[in-house]
């Protein structure tokens, strides 16, 4: 999301443009007039721009949703991930996922054994795990 928030939105972009197209319209001219359908085909354009954003959005929102439910579906399974084993080498580590929960940036991770796992680490998933 952070990409998206560093960029102009749609409507930031057409109010520009809107600028712009006045001064171009108070300025031009009168024997060479701006042509309307290049005005209107990019009006269009922004319009169109506009609903990809509003589009984009939902399937985000969507996104997190579904990972939120799967990673809720993990409680109790047991799990493969890969854990820092304090040498900077990752080693393959199994456990139990008894906790999920979104951290400061929002993402959604689960709590298998004492490990905090991201979603992208999960390397597998196995059945509910046997109780002792």
């Amino acid at each position: 999301m952070d990409s998206v928030a560093a960029t102009s939105s749609a409507s930031d972009i057409q109010m520009d443009y809107m600028t712009l197209l006045v001064t171009q319209l108070q300025n031009q001219n009168p024997l060479e007039p701006l042509n309307n359908n290049e005005m209107a085909s990019q009006l269009a354009q922004f319009s169109q721009l506009q609903q990809l954003e509003s589009m984009n959005t939902s399937f985000s929102e969507v996104l997190t949703d579904i990972q939120r439910a799967y990673a809720s579906s993990l409680i109790g399974k047991e799990i493969s991930f890969l854990a820092d084993d304090g040498s900077g080498i990752g080693k393959a580590v199994t456990g139990t996922v008894q906790e999920v929960y979104n951290n400061v940036e929002g993402e959604t991770v689960v709590v298998a054994d004492g490990y905090i796992v991201g979603l992208n680490d999960v390397i597998s998933v196995k059945a509910e795990a046997a109780e002792i």
